[in-house]
């Protein structure tokens, strides 16, 4: 497969990459600054610089063509404002999922967030609010799009060592993921088509990853 994925140079992209890489498939990586290109080489991913938030859908479009997939998981990151939330964690989706469109690429892989659909807690800061107004708003964008959509709600992200064993499912309680184990799941959603039209929410559990997902879509 060849899978290109917004956000590359991003911990879930590059360990993705690698994972795809381990196993003969190609991870092209979409990222804004060339000096990342080596690091994503290294991982065994194509680098392609193009930044989101200035390019149009038909130039994003021609860097799809002939790809199997897309997974969506940019991000403003830390530090990042009100104004970046939106353009990046919400347009930049609408933007990818467009270009899907008109590229043919029909698979698409977006990584949202735990909990964006249920009320916030009352001291929610106004950043974090806008990020995740704008990661709601980018899934009903992809939603309402005639794709092979599957979205993959992570709890609260860590870099600690990857486990193999999750828990995935529509709902689950709100907790901790390695970003290495989120990763993981995006290969096993990539390799089960009974996963198109999910809302999954993942924490790290007990169950192998590719049971887990066997399950969560049975």
């Amino acid at each position: 497969m060849r899978i290109v994925v917004a956000g590359g140079h991003g911990k879930i992209a590059r360990h993705f990459g690698r994972l795809l890489a381990e196993r003969g498939d190609t991870a092209v990586g979409l990222i804004r600054d060339p000096e990342h290109a080596d690091d994503l080489r290294a991982d065994g991913t194509e680098p392609v610089v193009l930044d989101l938030e200035s390019t149009d859908a038909a130039t994003l479009a021609a860097q799809l063509t002939g790809a199997d997939g897309v997974v969506f998981a940019a991000g403003a990151g830390p530090g990042s404002g009100i104004e970046r939330k939106d353009t990046v964690d919400r347009a930049g989706s609408v933007l990818l999922a467009e270009a899907a469109q008109r590229a043919g690429v029909r698979r698409f892989l977006q990584v949202s967030a735990i909990n964006v659909d249920q009320p916030k807690p009352a001291d929610v800061g106004e950043v974090f609010s806008a990020y995740l107004d704008a990661k709601l708003a980018a899934e009903q964008d992809l939603r309402a799009r005639d794709l092979d959509w599957t979205i993959l709600r992570p709890g609260s992200l860590t870099d600690d060592a990857p486990t193999g064993r999750v828990e995935l499912a529509e709902r689950t309680r709100r907790d901790d993921i390695t970003r290495a184990d989120v990763a993981a799941v995006l290969v096993a959603l990539l390799d089960e088509p009974k996963s198109t039209g999910r809302v999954l929410t993942l924490i790290n559990g007990d169950v192998p990853v590719v049971d887990a997902v066997r399950a969560a879509v049975a």
